[in-house]
């Protein structure tokens, strides 16, 4: 960690506190050894996987005014995505060209998603780390990526300061969760984990969801600007998950981050 003695009142803030949740962290740890097995518990995260990717991936294009068409678009961005697990968003990031770092609270994540982008030929950077030790350490980068972390973290408020800490000035941060509704209840807490089992149950606390509205404004308060925002749904007919306008169940945010605090 960086030299107490050289950081900003803000850095040591973060420095002093954690945002990590022992029990969640216990919980993915269990599972490490299985975030490549598209079969198993981390299955959904699998079949989402590439509408995400396109989110992103055309957000950040418009965003930084890279050709969408190029094979490695990303290649003079630098992108940290907190809460890493596996490395299942690492890896296509780094296939398309971003200098990319993943951060984990879980070591035993770090060593899988390592070993799987050693064995794939990547090149990336994987570490355990909190957000807000990675901010006291100065670091700073053109995209921040969180998606489905929030509702796992012990301080959704020191979380949000932290991943936007990590934020140059005019970058932007992508996240992603799930909304507090009775609809998010039915499906991707009851369905998901105890009808369907795509989830191994008690994956979710359905009382740690947040609204939208309780999102946007965590980041606002970060000086952020909330430049779009889409749902995820499931199409039970085609089988396949698509970007939407509905908001009750998944949703991703885009926000931009103002050039001068």
């Amino acid at each position: 960690m960086a030299n107490l003695d050289k950081l900003t009142y803000k850095q040591k803030k973060l420095a002093n506190r954690t945002t990590a949740s022992e029990k969640e962290v216990e919980r993915f740890e269990d599972l490490a050894g299985q975030w490549w097995d598209t079969e198993g518990p981390f299955a959904p995260l699998h079949r989402i996987n590439p509408v995400r990717l396109t989110f992103i991936r055309d957000h950040l294009c418009a965003h930084f005014g890279c050709d969408v068409t190029q094979k490695k678009p990303f290649k003079n961005l630098s992108i940290i995505d907190i809460g890493c697990g596996g490395g299942l968003i690492c890896e296509p990031l780094s296939r398309l060209g971003a200098q990319v770092m993943g951060i984990d609270a879980g070591e035993q994540n770090i060593k899988s998603s390592s070993i799987h982008a050693t064995q794939s030929g990547l090149d990336i950077t994987y570490e355990k780390l909190l957000p807000e030790d990675a901010a006291a350490r100065g670091l700073l980068f053109d995209a921040v990526v969180n998606l489905e972390v929030i509702e796992h973290v012990a301080d959704p408020e020191g979380f949000i300061s932290a991943c936007g800490t990590l934020v140059k000035p005019g970058g932007v941060m992508v996240c992603a969760t799930l909304n507090r509704t009775l609809k998010s209840l039915a499906f991707a807490k009851i369905g998901a984990e105890y009808v369907l089992r795509w989830l191994p149950r008690g994956t979710h606390d359905w009382r740690l969801f947040l609204k939208p509205s309780e999102f946007c404004a965590l980041l606002r308060g970060q000086n952020f600007t909330i430049a779009d925002m889409k749902g995820l749904t499931y199409n039970i007919l085609f089988d396949e998950w698509n970007l939407s306008d509905d908001l009750n169940i998944n949703y991703m945010l885009f926000a931009k981050k103002a050039h001068i605090a």
